[in-house]
């Protein structure tokens, strides 16, 4: 995995290869993954190279990149930093899981992250499938959606595979849905009642489900 800086061009051609080949980034070349979330407000994609978040930038206006992969030590992430920079974009890290129950504390500082950032922002993962979608689901409910139109954002139309172990964040929304939802806010059900563990408990992924996404599509 790259780890060094672009500062040479030696290292800019590894930064790349890693990218392209190490990262899967030659399917993300001609496939994107890209939709409005909120026309004007909110995008999704998969991880943007540099040239395609120049065009997305002067297309949409876009103001703030939010990478849910986190800090990762690959040439995919490098590139992306220097062009938001490039850009005068407001580059912000926030991390989750794709497999995992989603992290009450992860959930609340996107909640801070939504309220504050510059709009339009485009928010991206690995493939634009999993983490895009949860990110993108919970936005909506924000903005005062329901728990099916952020389950919407997890579908096949972005190769999200309910059935796999993925498929907790579908769980998610449908806990909320199934406990709180017309109740209570869904930050307030975040904050006072998730339970992570629970939610982790009683998911179990389908073995074909797993083999299809882990290893024929690689997920992360």
């Amino acid at each position: 995995m790259f780890q060094g800086h672009l500062n040479t061009p030696q290292r800019r051609a590894q930064a790349w290869f890693d990218s392209i080949v190490i990262d899967h980034g030659g399917f993300r070349l001609l496939w994107h993954n890209f939709a409005a979330v909120v026309p004007g407000r909110l995008y999704r994609s998969n991880h943007p190279t540099p040239a395609r978040l120049a065009a997305l930038t002067r297309r949409y206006g876009l103001r703030t990149l939010i990478n849910l992969r986190g800090r990762r030590p690959c040439g995919s992430d490098a590139l992306s930093r220097e062009a938001a920079a490039a850009l005068g974009l407001r580059h912000i890290d926030a991390p989750f899981e794709s497999r995992g129950a989603p992290h009450r504390e992860r959930v609340l500082r996107l909640a801070e992250i939504f309220a504050e950032m510059d709009e339009p922002a485009l928010i991206h993962c690995k493939s634009g499938a999993d983490r895009a979608g949860l990110a993108a689901g919970i936005f909506l409910l924000l903005q005062g959606g329901s728990a099916a139109a952020a389950q919407a954002q997890l579908s096949w139309r972005f190769l999200h595979v309910r059935g796999s172990p993925t498929g907790i964040l579908d769980a998610f929304f449908a806990l909320y849905a199934s406990e709180a939802e017309g109740r209570i806010g869904f930050l307030d059900w975040v904050r006072d009642e998730y339970d992570e563990a629970a939610l982790r408990r009683g998911f179990h992924a389908k073995l074909l489900a797993r083999l299809f996404t882990d290893r024929l599509l690689g997920r992360e």
